[in-house]
């Protein structure tokens, strides 16, 4: 992307058609980024519309006084390209019932001071020029804002020559979680990682 200029903004400040647009037509449309946050029977039951309005609610996209918010979306020289979900882990109910973040660890699910960044969707005709890094950084800088202590990820990692599917790593890669300074702290199976960052709140 030389020569471009990338923010990255809540989710809140960014306009609902904005958020949209990154979805486009494919997979995150359908998603709406609900999947992870109701955990797979509830997903499944759930229309499209109702999806969508559960985020919409969530991010109250186009009001940036909200108190809050859910997620953070980016802009590449003002065009709407990417979206990161990023809220504390305790959370995303899909979360709960997958060994990946606990497995071999003494975590606990509860604690609202470990956030996560659970996907990322990069806008069709803008994937492949480094987007999510730029989004995993500001992620962090966000959640540390609002007094995280940790943040995880928990990346894909294909195996070598597999052909792996946007819908797949929409999770990320290790190398984006890597370069926005992320640490591996457990490999719980044979695809997925969880990287993390500790936060200096001094």
């Amino acid at each position: 992307m030389p020569g471009s200029e990338v923010s990255v903004v809540p989710a809140n400040e960014a306009s609902w058609d904005d958020l949209q647009a990154v979805f486009g037509r494919g997979a995150a449309a359908r998603c709406q980024c609900r999947r992870i946050k109701l955990g797979d029977r509830d997903w499944y039951a759930m229309p499209v519309e109702e999806r969508a309005h559960r985020l919409r609610a969530e991010t109250d996209c186009g009001n940036p006084e909200a108190d809050g918010t859910t997620g953070m979306v980016a802009y590449l020289d003002g065009v709407p390209v990417g979206w990161v979900a990023v809220e504390p882990r305790a959370g995303y109910r899909r979360l709960r019932g997958s060994p990946v973040p606990w497995a071999g660890r003494a975590e606990d699910p509860d604690d609202p001071d470990v956030w996560a960044i659970v996907c990322f969707a990069i806008r069709p005709g803008y994937r492949g020029q480094g987007l999510t890094r730029p989004l995993a950084e500001a992620a962090v800088e966000y959640a540390r804002a609002r007094g995280a202590k940790a943040v995880e990820g928990y990346p894909m990692i294909p195996h070598p020559g597999q052909t792996v599917s946007w819908g797949e790593m929409n999770v990320g890669s290790r190398n984006t979680f890597v370069a926005a300074g992320f640490h591996q702290v457990s490999h719980p199976t044979t695809r997925r990682v969880v990287m993390r960052i500790d936060l200096d709140q001094r």
